[in-house]
């Protein structure tokens, strides 16, 4: 049986012991926690990266050896990713807490230093359909001309009523 971080017993068969690995958080004085962040695609990499270490080694409760590091993993649809990773001691109080100021703070020293957290944005394009081409393919590409000569829109009531006589 184990105890765990938020109170609840967990009951492990014995067979899973003897088959089965076991995790176990607590075992060492340290751990690591990691995050991946999202920085501006036009953003400088090595500043936004020397930003994050910096902030995050001056929490009280991050370890400082190992050092916090941050390592580029992704090119992201809307972002540059880079994880952050910082060592706390492994009980899971300090670990959720020490994290949270980490974050918390990261945030504030990049937010001002002008590094961009862009998240994920969509734009919607909504065409009328009330042009002389609509439904025309040689003339238009995805619900614009392709020529560049738009026609001039018509308004709605005048398109119903023409289609009404």
């Amino acid at each position: 049986m184990i105890k765990t971080y938020d109170g609840r017993r967990v009951v492990i068969p014995n067979s899973d012991i003897y088959t089965d690995s076991v995790t176990v958080n607590t075992a060492y004085d340290t751990r690591r926690s990691e995050y991946d962040i999202g920085i501006g695609c036009n953003d400088d990499w090595d500043n936004a990266r020397d930003l994050m270490v910096k902030a995050c080694a001056s929490i009280d409760g991050v370890v400082s050896d190992p050092a916090p590091e941050t390592i580029p993993v992704a090119l992201g649809d809307f972002a540059n990713i880079v994880r952050l990773r910082l060592w706390t001691t492994s009980d899971r109080s300090s670990e959720i807490h020490i994290f949270g100021e980490v974050l918390q703070t990261v945030y504030k020293e990049l937010d001002q230093n002008g590094i961009d957290m862009p998240y994920p944005t969509q734009v919607h394009l909504f065409h009328d359909q009330t042009e002389e081409t609509d439904g025309d393919r040689a003339t238009q590409c995805e619900g614009w001309p392709a020529t560049g000569n738009d026609p001039k829109p018509r308004r709605i009531a005048d398109a119903l009523a023409k289609q009404g006589s």
